[in-house]
């Protein structure tokens, strides 16, 4: 009968620390795998914004060029109107202004 509980009482602390070290590994998983959903999640929102910042940047350099080519085409239009440029030049430099 000793011998019976001896392994009774030992199949009980093996299952005991095999249940303790399944608990703790299980624990460490959840814990990786949340740390690296949380740094994908931040990978995410960081590209998502460069993305809208580089989007942006085009639109603000293309307004002072749009004004910068307005200005030009109306100081062409001026000197055509004066009679300084024909209508060839003023087409040539037309084509130039807004060839860019």
């Amino acid at each position: 009968m000793p011998r019976l509980l001896r392994g009774i009482a030992r199949t009980a602390v093996v299952a005991g620390t095999a249940s303790a070290v399944a608990g703790r590994v299980q624990r460490h998983q959840a814990q990786h795998f949340a740390e690296r959903d949380a740094q994908t999640a931040a990978d995410q929102q960081s590209a998502y914004q460069e993305d809208v910042a580089a989007q942006q940047i085009p639109e603000q350099r293309s307004a002072p060029a749009t004004s910068e080519i307005l200005d030009q085409l109306k100081q062409l239009g001026e000197l055509k109107a004066q009679g300084v440029l024909t209508e060839e030049e003023f087409a040539d430099q037309k084509a130039r202004i807004l060839a860019g």
